[in-house]
C-alpha cells in the first residue's frame, strides 16, 4: 500500500497527514458535541471593547469530511462478498 494517496480530493497527500487530520476532526467533533467550542467572544479592555468571532460549523460537516478521509484511507470499506464454487 502506497504512503501517498493516488486519487481523489486528497491525491498527493501522505496517509500520515490524512490520519492526522482525521484525528483532529474527531477531536473537534467530540468538543463540538460536548459544547466546548466557542462561537463568539467579546470583552472590554481599558481602551475599548474587543471581539472575536469564529465561524460556526455543524457536526454533519465534520462527519462528512471524516467520511471522505476514511474513504481515501480505505477505512470502513465493507468486506466484499466471496462466493466459493
Amino acid at each position: 500500500m502506497s504512503d501517498t494517496i493516488q486519487v481523489g480530493a486528497f491525491a498527493g497527500m501522505s496517509r500520515a497527514a490524512l490520519e492526522g487530520y482525521r484525528t483532529r476532526l474527531q477531536e473537534a467533533l467530540l468538543a463540538f458535541g460536548l459544547g466546548e467550542k466557542t462561537v463568539a467572544v467579546s470583552y472590554t479592555q481599558g481602551t475599548g471593547s474587543r471581539s472575536v468571532t469564529f465561524t460556526p460549523t455543524d457536526d454533519e460537516k465534520i462527519r462528512g469530511i471524516i467520511r471522505q478521509l476514511n474513504a481515501a484511507l480505505g477505512v470502513g470499506r465493507r468486506a466484499q462478498r466471496v462466493v466459493f464454487r
